[in-house]
């Protein structure tokens, strides 16, 4: 290999681990806003006014299985790019963005089985239980539809044969946020269901 070759070679790596290490950091204060929200769901939980009695909407439950699913296919996407798989590549790619908009449909929708119970978000109809359910849920959901944005960011580069078995940077790193958002929501999930 050449010097001129290896600077550029060098200089790649140097870059994809900068923009890791930037997505990194951005999921780590992530982690400490959801870490507080959810801190603040424990102390509010002594409340006279908690809801002792509420479940989650089975469309939760639901959406839980979908965004899991999301994360395997954005995984397979990588792995397909990896051996230049270009046309397994596109059906990961369109199963995740699917998937993740049955996700934000599915949230939408355990919102209204919660209103059919007779439970309000906001407004004098409300209580702190579906607020604070309604806040962690919908930040997660903002958090989402950055993913989406970037998918099809991703999607398009794909679709313009930006990316190869030596260049999969892109996919990596969305990869590695929709992994994120999965994570977060098992872990939101889990702890709704549990921290009653």
């Amino acid at each position: 290999m050449t010097p001129d070759k290896l600077t550029v070679a060098e200089e790649k790596a140097r870059n994809e681990r900068s923009y890791k290490l930037l997505l990194l950091f951005a999921m780590v204060s992530m982690t400490m806003m959801f870490a507080g929200l959810t801190s603040a769901f424990v102390v509010s939980k002594s409340r006279a006014d908690w809801l002792k009695n509420f479940h989650l909407p089975m469309a939760f439950y639901y959406s839980t299985a979908v965004i899991i699913g999301c994360s395997v296919m954005f995984h397979l996407a990588k792995k397909a790019i990896q051996k230049d798989n270009r046309k397994a590549t596109t059906s990961f790619l369109l199963g995740t963005l699917a998937l993740g908009i049955l996700f934000v449909i599915l949230q939408f929708m355990g919102f209204g089985q919660i209103v059919e119970q007779g439970y309000y978000f906001t407004g004098s109809a409300s209580n702190i239980t579906t607020t604070f359910l309604y806040v962690v849920t919908v930040t997660h959901l903002a958090h989402l539809a950055g993913g989406l944005i970037s998918l099809l960011i991703i999607i398009y580069n794909h679709f313009k044969q930006k990316y190869n078995s030596t260049q999969t940077l892109g996919i990596e790193l969305g990869a590695m946020y929709w992994h994120f958002l999965d994570l977060l929501w098992v872990y939101l999930f889990l702890f709704l269901y549990f921290f009653k």
